[in-house]
């Protein structure tokens, strides 16, 4: 279990919508799910926000477009969904730009590198797998692997304890990704080009960032607090305080 005041060794990421887009994969499972059931496709943009929200979500929010959405025909539509995902995993889904750079920059300081998603584990695995990063992560902790799923904390912890690691920081796009972190007592980043609908800025993490570029200069600043202001300009440094440009 890591400890509180265990030194940061890990980065643990959220998966969909912060590692990878993939809203154009998922979107694709729920309009061929919806194509199933006689109901109309919807336009991407109209549930891009809920793609990091599961096959429910966004199930229910595609029925809902073109009608009502019983509890019953969600469920009944769900392994057709999963079925045509999985299949169909890494079509359009891809890294965001400067992601893989990131993670070797990382790995050559040292860093521990970890997943923890509410996405199912087998199918994390199957999309990591998919998109060549076989070993590149020493744990992916799915929405189903323990009995609870973030924002209980649990997850993350045993994240970092299958990477071996002792403290970590949590980068993520969403409120629940920045309350996981906050529950686990860890730092957070968020990622301002994943799905939420709401700017990174104001998801109460400890730093944001716009770009993967970013992402270790950000890890080093929460490592090393003492820098000075100049040093972490660049970073928002917290609800209220705005982003000053350098």
């Amino acid at each position: 279990m890591a400890m509180r005041g265990a030194k940061i060794d890990t980065v643990v990421f959220d998966l969909d919508g912060t590692l990878v887009d993939t809203a154009p994969d998922l979107i694709a499972a729920l309009n061929h799910s919806l194509e199933v059931l006689g109901r109309p496709v919807v336009e991407p943009m109209l549930v891009r926000s809920l793609a990091g929200h599961g096959a429910r979500a966004l199930l229910s929010a595609g029925l809902t477009l073109s009608g009502d959405a019983p509890e019953e025909l969600i469920t009944r539509a769900i392994p057709v969904f999963l079925e045509h995902y999985a299949d169909n995993i890494c079509t359009f889904s891809a890294p965001y730009p400067g992601l893989e750079l990131a993670l070797e920059e990382l790995r050559i300081e040292g860093f521990r590198l970890a997943i923890c998603t509410n996405k199912p584990e087998e199918l994390a695995n199957h999309l990591v797998e998919a998109l060549g990063w076989a070993g590149m992560f020493d744990a992916i902790i799915g929405g189903d692997t323990l009995p609870v799923r973030k924002p209980d904390p649990r997850p993350l912890l045993t994240a970092i304890t299958q990477a071996k690691g002792a403290k970590a920081i949590y980068v993520g796009d969403s409120a629940v990704d920045v309350e996981t972190a906050r529950a686990a007592a860890m730092p957070s980043i968020a990622v301002g080009f994943g799905f939420s609908d709401v700017c990174a800025s104001q998801l109460g993490a400890d730093l944001h960032i716009d770009h993967f570029d970013m992402l270790p200069s950000a890890v080093r600043s929460i490592i090393a607090p003492a820098r000075s202001n100049a040093q972490r300009a660049s970073f928002d440094l917290g609800p209220g305080q705005a982003t000053v440009a350098v």
